[in-house]
């Protein structure tokens, strides 16, 4: 019971199960906007164009993000189809790849049963399992990020043979390469910061002549370069917008809307660590104490997690996916601390579970209560409740089960119970969204609307843009009196949108008059503004987001 790492046949059951229930998952539920939404059609109108250089969403220029992600998924679409699970297939197998890197660090860096707990603890902390299946840039740069770790970590450590050192080394030059094409100079300049930091607290002066610098920069650059001067080229304005505007003005600057408190990042590592969260301080503190030889693995992880933990805690724009790089260095953290952890500490882990499993089962029937400006989607939050009982419940067992491997000293058992009960849990929770995602798509009206569908017909989107709406639609829409991510598109391209509703108002009367079909997704506020002004329209569809209209 307390050797489970030395039987292959076990390590290689729980990761195949691992990967199936993740890859099925993966088309479970519908994408939801705005980011499943916006990252679907950007790859699905990179597929239809085939023009894989410059980016676009709606059909506009949008250099937001480097493309590795629309790359990914438009060539998903070209392989097996649009759909959902295509849409997600590249964050899944960047989670999945994720895993399988950390627990083989652990392997080579702290020995077999360190391997196995990392990659159960990575595998299910809610974070890390959530951010897998849904079609965002945070696993995509995530990925690529635990790459580059989980490289350097084998290649420097002291029992490190020459040649795979320098594989190792080039493994992780990639990686960088990959993570600036996932989300931008960040892939290199955390890492970098991390490397100068680690040789700081570490005083390991020699790690520099063992990065294999001259071969890893052409690598790199070979890599990541090509993209950005081809894209600079066919569209001079993409420089100056994505590293000026993307970068330090977006870390700098409140322009986008994302700001938090300097503790934003401590509440949602909270739930992120889940079912590991009890764990974590003797983790990080268990990093600080030296070890024999030269590469000290654990620092390196420790200035990884705290460096990057406090990079996005500075910054302007704060997201929830922020900090997920930091997963894989905290699982390996951890792992090292489960190896030798006190009953003590594996007892109270587990009994946090069971709390929160048993919290969670008291809070089932006020989920109905959570404050929501469309009070239709009280049912839906009804339709929730069952699923996260369902949650709950496992936690609590889950919990109170590896409470009990706890108490008898089996100490792989309660690890791996922690593990399926965290990973479970998860699962049940993102399944039970679906009814939520497929309202916020606004999935219902699609049938109404295909039905108003010719090949010239029109599509304007008023006031508004439904990410989703759009992908499902496969078509792209006029926008009108809307801006937002879109605005320094526009800028270059004014002529595909209609700026104010006045203009559109006119336009649409001329189509009416003409015999020319028009649909329109608008608010319904400014389907009420319309009517009192006496434009010619029909009611198509309508729920509590939106509301759907034609011209004739």
């Amino acid at each position: 019971m307390n050797d489970l790492h030395k039987s292959k046949t076990l390590v290689w059951s729980l990761f195949a199960t691992f990967v199936i229930v993740t890859l099925y998952m993966l088309g479970v539920r519908t994408l939801v906007p705005p980011d499943e939404g916006r990252y679907a059609e950007m790859a699905r109108e990179m597929f239809v164009t085939g023009d894989w250089v410059t980016t676009r969403l709606n059909g506009i220029k949008y250099f937001e993000k480097p493309p590795l992600q629309t790359w990914m998924n438009a060539l998903s679409f070209a392989a097996f189809g649009l759909g959902e699970w295509q849409a997600r297939l590249w964050t899944g197998v960047c989670g999945m790849l994720g895993v399988a890197l950390t627990a083989h660090a652990g392997n080579k860096v702290f020995g077999g049963r360190v391997g196995l707990y990392a990659g159960l603890v990575l595998g299910s902390s809610l974070f890390w399992v959530a951010s897998g299946q849904i079609d965002s840039l945070d696993m995509s740069l995530s990925g690529m990020m635990a790459v580059s770790l989980c490289a350097l970590l084998i290649a420097q450590r002291d029992a490190a043979a020459p040649a795979e050192r320098r594989n190792w080394m080039l493994v992780c030059w990639a990686g960088m390469a990959l993570a600036v094409l996932a989300k931008g100079l960040i892939g290199l300049v955390l890492p970098g910061a991390v490397l100068v930091l680690y040789t700081l607290a570490a005083r390991d002066w020699a790690i520099w002549s063992r990065l294999h610098l001259l071969k890893g920069c052409l690598l790199f650059f070979a890599i990541a370069a090509p993209w950005f001067v081809l894209v600079a080229l066919r569209n001079p304005e993409q420089p100056h917008f994505f590293f000026i505007h993307e970068h330090f003005e977006r870390f700098l600057l409140k322009t986008h809307h994302r700001e938090g408190a300097w503790y934003y990042f401590f509440v949602m590592l909270i739930p992120g660590m889940m079912p590991w969260l009890a764990l974590l301080p003797h983790s990080l503190a268990g990093a600080l104490r030296r070890a024999p030889g030269t590469f000290q693995p654990k620092l390196m992880l420790l200035v990884w997690s705290v460096f990057i933990f406090a990079f996005f805690s500075y910054s302007s724009s704060k997201l929830p996916g922020y900090i997920l790089p930091i997963f894989p260095a905290l699982a390996l953290l951890t792992a090292c601390y489960l190896e030798t952890a006190s009953r003590r500490s594996r007892i109270v882990a587990c009994a946090l579970l069971a709390v929160v499993g048993a919290a969670g089962i008291a809070a089932v029937p006020y989920i109905v209560n959570i404050s929501t400006r469309h009070p239709s989607e009280v049912t839906l939050l009804q339709a929730y409740q069952p699923w996260v009982l369902a949650a709950a419940f496992v936690a609590l067992a889950g919990g109170a089960l590896a409470l009990l491997h706890a108490r008898h000293l089996r100490r792989d058992m309660t690890v791996l119970t922690l593990a399926c009960a965290g990973f479970a849990a998860t699962q049940l929770i993102l399944a039970g969204f679906e009814p939520y995602g497929r309202h916020r798509a606004g999935i219902a009206m699609l049938p109404q609307i295909q039905a108003e569908l010719g090949p010239d017909t029109k599509i304007y989107s008023v006031g508004i843009y439904e990410q989703s709406l759009t992908f499902y639609l496969q078509r792209t829409v006029t926008l009108v009196n809307y801006w937002d991510e879109f605005s320094f598109g526009l800028k270059q391209q004014p002529e595909l949108s209609i700026p104010t509703l006045d203009a559109f108002v006119a336009q649409w009367r001329r189509d009416a008059q003409a015999g020319v079909r028009d649909v329109a997704i608008i608010h319904e506020n400014v389907y009420n503004e319309l009517r009192q002004r006496g434009v010619p329209m029909r009611l198509v569809a309508q729920d509590g987001r939106r509301t759907v209209i034609a011209n004739r």
